[in-house]
């Protein structure tokens, strides 16, 4: 995951947050970009429990995807920014594996880290967002398909598909992220890709869960995509 980072010339902070314990290495980067989806970062926040989660979503917070104990057991814990005006996703993409990650950074796209075939082998797939403040360029709905007839129902509600089978070389169903723009619906202010059984719970109480699982077939972690 470095690479795609410091060929976009991401700045990394070389103290592993998960030092002194069993979990993944943890490296937080930082990035001063030039294009209207790099929006200033104002302020942060970390939360290790989820029910303090749905609250910040609709606070105007934005949630980075990787949890920052990953490996480690204990809380999930996530680090949250907070920009200085008031933004909108605008476009979505998705990766497989690390190819195309300079070129998404340097075009202002922000990676979810969390990977949608995590315990489940196969590619490695990263979800992207773009954001920008103009609330023209919104998109208003996203979507989840894991067979043949939601993909045409999606289809005729007028909703795009991204591309990337978000399960490509597991032995699970064929996944897609959809996307709609207008459609008399709000302009989509944040996302996020959970991984928390706790958090699925909070998420559906506040009634923003794309309730279909994206491991959908295979043995890999469950894991639902939410957004506001």
């Amino acid at each position: 995951m470095e690479i795609g980072l410091a060929d976009a010339e991401y700045s990394k902070v070389n103290k592993d947050l998960n030092t002194g314990v069993r979990g993944d290495p943890i490296f937080l980067w930082y990035y001063s970009g030039s294009t209207e989806s790099d929006i200033p970062i104002v302020s942060l926040n970390v939360t290790k429990d989820a029910k303090e989660e749905p609250a910040l979503l609709q606070d105007g917070w934005e949630r980075l995807g990787c949890d920052l104990n990953r490996g480690a057991g204990g809380n999930y814990i996530y680090l949250w920014v907070k920009r200085e005006k008031p933004s909108y996703i605008c476009e979505v993409t998705a990766s497989v594996d690390f190819y195309a990650d300079k070129h998404l950074f340097e075009l202002g796209f922000t990676r979810v880290d969390e990977d949608t075939n995590r315990g489940a082998g196969g590619n490695q797939i990263f979800i992207w967002y773009r954001r920008r403040i103009d609330m023209s360029k919104a998109l208003t709905a996203l979507d989840v398909s894991t067979c043949a007839r939601e993909e045409s129902n999606l289809r005729i509600k007028g909703f795009k598909r991204v591309n990337a089978d978000l399960n490509k070389g597991t032995t699970g169903k064929s996944i897609y992220l959809w996307y709609i723009k207008g459609n008399c619906g709000s302009p989509i202010k944040a996302m996020v890709l959970l991984v928390n059984p706790q958090s699925w719970d909070e998420y559906t109480k506040a009634n923003i869960v794309i309730n279909k699982n994206l491991n959908d077939g295979n043995k890999g972690m469950d894991m639902y995509l939410a957004y506001k």
